[in-house]
């Protein structure tokens, strides 16, 4: 039997998670023969981690998923630097933008995202693309422009108070620019946050040096001298980073009839209105979760992978229960759940630590006595702890106040402090799903160290916000060896 053509279009961080786990459960191709279409002209990367390219930790090289020689290696006929112009669903074609033509048996649409331009005169011209000495925060190309066009010490302002907003400002505050935040929202990340947990985010990193103007819109904006406001107000900057938010990429599939929301819409199998036509990632709309993070779109690859190899022909995707994490250098953000509780809800019990000073903001959502959401600012051990009980599902300890504190806790509460002290089954990635047990198995089969860890498992290859976790697991493990 021949093996079924499988196209993959989008060769982001879901359409290369797909195609490794595909690879994963069929390694010589003896079911699925891979076709993956990549509209960028270099291999896969983790775009998550794209802050920490633009503050210079990072270098462009080390945060690549995949190297040269992957397609190769693994039977799979890549296709770099092109994009799908056509959808044929009678003929089951994909004409793509080099004039070449791809076959398929199955489908799949892993197109992500497309930055949102705000309606800023003079920010576009007439073409739709951005003017010069505006750059959109997206992609590793838009990371090469911002390094060469914002030179230490110069203005740079950025349109976007939100998660990717931040993350750029702080990569580029830590580089030595002079950081200004524009944001029509009176606090920032308003999505993730309440206004209480968004003002003490702001002075936090206001400490790093970095300007907010809330509650703000950009009117105009003038190359090389900066940003004119809605009050009259001007923002200097040599460069303007634009991170306002991302439309999914649907034109494709709306364009061959395909039934489109703000996402391709899917089912729990994740297949589109048509059942030969799949969707993952930032592109695809699925009601148990929300698009742009990484977690959906990783958990959503493994469950195609099953159904298009045949590994697991009743996977399913439920939904992902999403845990926010500020990627930016000097602080510890997690929102996860019901965040925008307030103390008035009656059928909640809702507990609130502010305290400004000294960076911290803690809030917890109950609801039957278990998590139902939470905002952890500047205590990172009630993070952790808190996350556990949230993904676990079980009950809050009595002493609600220990708990939101990362304090000691009550016998039999999970302790996030010491590895020991964690079951088997407490998720230490989030991003890939992948458990103690599961670090420990691999550790027992010759993964000695961290790195080849991430390499057995993929923990800490996501946002890397459970790179500590992982090391402490590590040394346990070495400890006791």
């Amino acid at each position: 039997m021949s093996p079924r053509s499988v196209v993959v279009l989008g060769y982001g961080m879901a359409g290369a998670r797909l195609a490794d786990e595909i690879r994963r459960r069929d390694p010589r191709g003896e079911r699925v023969r891979l076709t993956v279409i990549g509209d960028e002209p270099h291999h896969a990367y983790n775009r998550v981690l794209l802050s920490a390219v633009v503050g210079g930790t990072m270098r462009p090289e080390s945060v690549r998923l995949h190297d040269e020689e992957w397609a190769a290696r693994h039977g799979i006929d890549l296709r770099l630097g092109v994009q799908a112009r056509e959808l044929d669903r009678a003929a089951r074609t994909v004409t793509l933008t080099d004039g070449t033509s791809v076959e398929y048996d199955a489908l799949v649409l892993a197109t992500g995202s497309k930055p949102w331009l705000p309606p800023v005169e003079g920010l576009t011209g007439e073409d739709g693309e951005l003017a010069e000495g505006a750059v959109a925060f997206r992609s590793l190309t838009d990371c090469e422009r911002i390094l060469e066009a914002a030179a230490v010490g110069a203005p740079v302002a950025v349109l976007g108070g939100g998660l990717l907003g931040l993350e750029a400002a702080r990569g580029l505050a830590g580089r030595g620019n002079l950081v200004t935040v524009v944001h029509p929202a009176d606090h920032v990340m308003e999505r993730q946050l309440d206004a209480g947990a968004g003002r003490v985010l702001a002075r936090t990193l206001g400490d790093f040096g970095i300007d907010f103007r809330l509650g703000r819109f950009a009117a105009k904006y003038v190359p090389g001298d900066g940003l004119k406001l809605d009050d009259g107000s001007h923002v200097p900057a040599d460069l303007v980073v634009v991170s306002a938010g991302v439309r999914a990429e649907t034109e494709l599939a709306a364009g061959a009839g395909i039934a489109v929301d703000r996402g391709v819409l899917v089912d729990d199998a994740l297949r589109t209105s048509d059942g030969r036509i799949h969707a993952i990632g930032d592109c695809a709309q699925h009601p148990g979760t929300v698009s742009g993070l990484v977690q959906p779109a990783w958990e959503q690859a493994d469950v195609l992978a099953d159904l298009l190899t045949g590994a697991d022909t009743a996977a399913r995707y439920r939904g992902t229960p999403v845990v926010t994490r500020l990627k930016a250098r000097g602080v510890d953000l997690a929102a996860l759940g019901e965040t925008q509780a307030g103390t008035g809800d009656d059928g909640a019990e809702v507990l609130c630590l502010d305290d400004p000073a000294r960076g911290r903001y803690a809030k917890l959502v109950l609801r039957d006595d278990r998590v139902a959401g939470a905002i952890v600012l500047g205590v990172p051990d009630a993070a952790a702890t808190i996350t556990q009980l949230y993904d676990r599902g079980l009950p809050a300890p009595s002493d609600r106040l220990a708990l939101l504190l990362g304090r000691a806790l009550p016998s039999g509460a999970p302790n996030a402090a010491s590895p020991a002290d964690l079951p088997a089954s407490a998720v230490v990635c989030r991003c890939n799903s992948v458990s103690k047990g599961q670090l420990v198995d691999a550790w027992r089969a010759g993964a000695s160290s961290v790195a080849e860890l991430a390499a057995a498992t993929r923990a800490s290859t996501g946002c890397g916000s459970c790179e500590d976790a992982v090391c402490g697991i590590a040394d346990w493990l070495a400890s006791t060896a």
